[in-house]
């Protein structure tokens, strides 16, 4: 009993040191929005388990099993939500033919999107996204059952929520909703997606990648319900070579954009759940459908679960030694699920009503002040700096300034010992996530930079 307690004691301890001080979002457009329901999860994840497999080689054509069947639900769904609002949600279904190590044979792929348009700046873009496909223990069984419960019917559930309460509001941003397909054979759908958003010239400012996110209990029994953990990547992937010898000079190693996202979600967090920041890109030796993003230099992160259950996933349902084996709904917690969704209702509905966050250099060296100017972005009415000194894990708690222009300088302030960034405030109060001031630090494509 003792050692259950100290490791109960353990899991708060790190939920707590990994909540610095962030800037929230002061507008809460999911709030008004309506709640999220356990009970509509708990059904549509059923639902999912039901049709079979959603093995990405699976049958596209049967009517009640396969990927196809299970896509063309996703989709029933999205148009469902869309009625309701009045024809509030355009869908749009991306495809491609794919070929690789897990997809012996050229193979239609299709991702299941719900785009709602913002209402001011419909160009800025934020995405929430799960994938729909799953696999029991070969990865190339398109045949035997995969119900895929957690892994990612959890996601994919979520991401249908998401919809149905964000639907019910209007944002200055939009928010895109995402079922993707092909995960488990080699992060495609996430992939399509990043190449159609580069396609339609969306300017994605977030990128939340929701997968795994429906259980609470490990496979060594360690119970945690109250923490979520949340992937970032560290220096950006697609920093140029001037950009890293110019961090490696500087530091900001860790300050790219999906870092500081990661940070500005710890923000939302609650007593009920927390979020664990997690600073690597993803698990160790695995990978998700936010990668494909990164690498195309849009800010992105990984929701899942604060434990894993690996006997729970990408397993065959059998029974071994009286120890259950399988991706099966009896292995959720839906209440924790309920929870995971609402989080990320929050950060959706902040995100999509505030500005872009600025992209801001600093002039500070040989000198006793510093100088922190920004770029204008569209519906700012003002715009807040922030420090913390280097080797900080979280911004200070309050702003070293907030001005209507785009050019502050901190007096005394030796830039040296400090990072610094800014965010952008809306006329309604809606505060974007933080961009530091450092190379590569705008939630931009890092292409955009070269010269």
């Amino acid at each position: 009993m003792g050692g259950k307690l100290n490791r109960k004691m353990l899991s708060a301890a790190l939920g707590l040191m990994a909540l610095p001080c962030v800037a929230a979002a002061s507008s809460d457009g999911a709030a008004r929005a309506g709640a999220v329901s356990q009970a509509r999860l708990e059904a549509d994840i059923a639902r999912l388990v039901a049709f079979g497999t959603r093995h990405t080689l699976s049958s596209q054509d049967d009517p009640k099993r396969g990927i196809g069947a299970a896509r063309r639900w996703a989709e029933g769904e999205f148009r469902k939500t869309s009625a309701v609002c009045g024809g509030c949600l355009e869908i749009v279904l991306p495809e491609t033919v794919v070929l690789g190590e897990r997809v012996p044979a050229p193979t239609r792929l299709v991702d299941v999107v719900a785009i709602q348009r913002g209402t001011l700046r419909p160009n800025d873009v934020v995405i929430v996204q799960g994938h729909i496909d799953s696999r029991n223990s070969d990865p190339l069984d398109a045949k035997g059952d995969a119900p895929g419960a957690n892994d990612d019917g959890s996601g994919t559930a979520l991401v249908l929520e998401a919809a149905r309460v964000l639907s019910q509001q209007k944002y200055a941003g939009t928010i895109v909703y995402a079922v993707l397909s092909g995960e488990e054979q080699g992060l495609y759908g996430g992939t399509l997606l990043a190449n159609y958003a580069k396609k339609q010239g969306w300017t994605v400012k977030a990128v939340l990648n929701n997968d795994i996110v429906g259980n609470s209990r490990g496979s060594d029994g360690f119970t945690d319900d109250t923490h979520v953990r949340v992937f970032s990547e560290g220096p950006r992937a697609d920093a140029s070579e001037r950009a890293r010898d110019a961090l490696r000079a500087i530091g900001g190693e860790n300050d790219s954009p999906s870092r500081n996202l990661s940070r500005w979600i710890a923000g939302l967090g609650s007593e009920a759940l927390a979020v664990r920041q997690v600073w690597r890109a993803d698990r160790m030796g695995r990978g998700g459908d936010h990668l494909p993003f990164q690498d195309a230099g849009y800010p992105a992160v990984r929701f899942t679960v604060a434990v894993e259950n690996y006997e729970r996933q990408h397993q065959n349902v059998r029974t071994e030694a009286g120890r259950p084996f399988g991706d099966t709904v009896e292995a959720m917690d839906f209440a924790y699920l309920a929870k995971v969704t609402a989080l990320n209702v929050r950060a959706l509905g902040a995100l999509a009503a505030a500005p872009l966050p600025p992209k801001a250099t600093v002039t500070a060296a040989v000198q006793t002040f510093t100088d922190v100017d920004w770029a204008a972005v569209p519906g700012a009415a003002r715009y807040r700096v922030w420090q913390r000194r280097t080797d900080a894990p979280g911004w200070e708690a309050k702003p070293a300034a907030e001005t209507g222009g785009t050019h502050l300088r901190l007096e005394g302030v030796r830039g040296d010992d400090w990072f610094f960034g800014v965010s952008a405030v809306a006329p309604d109060g809606a505060e974007s996530p933080i961009a530091s001031a450092v190379p590569a630090g705008a939630y931009l494509p890092e292409v955009a930079e070269k010269p």
